[in-house]
């Protein structure tokens, strides 16, 4: 396993972490002061609306949108249907969203999705509470165990540990993480105790306070890094602000204390991310083109449904002949892709464009290799096979936002689109605007004010059109350039 580094850029304003392996970044997370994500935070919310043909309701947790709640992401429903384990026998039929929830109520739920777009966040009333070994279920009291452990004697073994070391009172149930693989019964003891004290201090706010309110925040981006992120395989965790790395060094000295050797606190000249060149793939993060080494090509374009990856051979020709070029091309695109889908922390529905392959043998490989580079990512995925048009479709959990929704906007000038009109569009645009203020107004002269490749094109290529209107209204039309329009912005001024 390579070893890797993570390193924590630390400002007033923005945490930014980036994880390295072999000199390569294949991580990216950012987290603004002025705009937290409140994924996992636990809140006491109040019921404005209850859309029974939705099965759905809108509550209210503080935030400018309402949160949205599915009746799948009742607690009650889950149990009653069977999604959750239930002790002591059977539940009862499911209820419909109406029968479990009224306008008004209110209602203790957890943030399972940040807003994004101009949806609002994801809610579920199943509350559950990380620790860096174990997940608290204090409506539950079955014993889960992380899916990447896949050592039955090891599970069963867990198992069996913690269920020794559950106090006998203890009515919530837990998950095991993966990091618990190997833990001492000190460490799951102190983790247990940990998630029940603060279970507590949340029964304790919620029965105390008016709803909306918060009663639990998450850790920062920084502390869930090293709760979250840092394992055996991790090698140091840079951290380039001295009063951050003391108040993490006491982080960890409290929670996570096998984690405290790792920390270091960078004092270097250069900025931590330029001297790793974090800062350069910050920039490419951001494109939409991605240089393979082979000389082929990906393009990645990101839309609120879903995201399409294409992948070219570009200038790629290969050694041998045409299959074999693109079988190395799929190859090697298939480990970037996995790389920036963490990179760029895309999720939803994602489909893939891999290069035809008529050699059932290339496909198999190709999607093997792909399905073993996804494997290192830490959110969960599925990954369908070959459809019958050659695509790859698979869906990634999105939780928060992307790089590039949060550190980007879309464009005022195309709204979007990626695109603008052409100067000659906009010029045609203005001539038939002329005509209809014409027909409105009757006014005694026109002054168009426009961006300079537009007013040019007017008074130049265009000009024989402009003089013909001009002759066709019988009022003289002139130009003007207004440096700080966009290429479609233009004004009609009646003088």
């Amino acid at each position: 396993m390579t070893t890797e580094h993570i390193l924590i850029n630390v400002t007033p304003q923005e945490t930014r972490v980036a994880v390295l392996a072999s000199g390569v970044v294949q991580e990216l997370l950012v987290e603004r002061t002025a705009n937290r994500g409140i994924v996992s935070n636990i809140c006491m919310g109040r019921v404005v609306r209850v859309l029974p043909g939705m099965q759905s309701a809108f509550i209210d947790i503080g935030l400018e949108r309402a949160a949205f709640l599915h009746v799948a992401d009742i607690f009650e429903y889950r149990k009653a249907t069977g999604d959750i384990p239930a002790n002591g026998g059977a539940a009862g039929g499911a209820k419909p969203i109406e029968k479990l929830l009224a306008e008004g109520q209110p209602l203790m739920v957890q943030v399972v999705k940040d807003p994004i777009g101009t949806k609002g966040a994801r809610l579920s009333t199943q509350i559950s509470i990380a620790g860096r070994l174990l997940v608290h279920l204090p409506q539950e009291s079955h014993i889960g165990i992380s899916q990447r452990i896949e050592d039955e004697a090891e599970r069963a073994a867990l198992r069996e540990k913690l269920k020794e070391l559950i106090p006998p009172d203890e009515k919530g149930g837990f998950i095991l993480r993966t990091l618990a693989e190997g833990a001492d019964d000190e460490e799951l003891r102190a983790d247990i105790e940990y998630l029940r004290r603060l279970w507590r201090n949340i029964r304790d706010r919620a029965a105390s306070q008016q709803a909306p309110a918060l009663l639990h925040q998450d850790l920062s981006l920084a502390q869930r890094v090293l709760r979250d992120m840092v394992s055996d395989d991790t090698g140091r965790v840079l951290i380039d602000s001295r009063e951050n790395f003391q108040l993490l060094s006491a982080f960890a000295q409290n929670y996570t204390p096998q984690v405290l050797p790792r920390l270091e606190h960078y004092t270097g000249e250069r900025p931590l991310f330029d001297l790793y060149s974090v800062e350069t793939e910050i920039e490419k993060a951001l494109e939409r083109r991605v240089d393979l080494k082979s000389g082929g090509y990906l393009i990645l374009d990101q839309t609120e449904a879903l995201t399409t990856v294409d992948v070219n051979t570009g200038g790629f020709v290969g050694q041998r002949n045409f299959d074999d070029t693109v079988f190395k091309t799929n190859l090697e695109a298939a480990q970037a892709i996995a790389r920036q889908l963490r990179l760029r922390n895309l999720g939803g529905i994602i489909v893939v464009d891999f290069i035809d392959m008529e050699n059932l043998q290339h496909r198999a490989a190709v999607l093997e290799e792909f399905r073993r580079t996804l494997a290192r990512d830490r959110t969960r995925m599925t990954v369908s096979g070959f459809t019958q048009l050659g695509l790859v479709e698979m869906t990634r959990k999105r939780t928060r936002e992307s790089l590039a929704h949060v550190l980007c906007e879309p464009c005022p000038t195309c709204g979007g689109r990626g695109e603008v009109k052409t100067a000659r569009t906009v010029c045609y645009e203005i001539l038939r605007e002329i005509l209809r203020e014409h027909r409105a107004f009757n006014a005694k002269e026109y002054r168009v004010l426009a961006a300079a490749r537009v007013a040019e094109l007017l008074l130049e290529e265009e000009s024989a059109s402009l003089a013909m209107l001009s002759d066709f209204i019988q009022r003289p039309v002139s130009v003007q350039v207004e440096s700080g329009y966009n290429p479609e912005q233009f004004d009609i001024v009646l003088l």
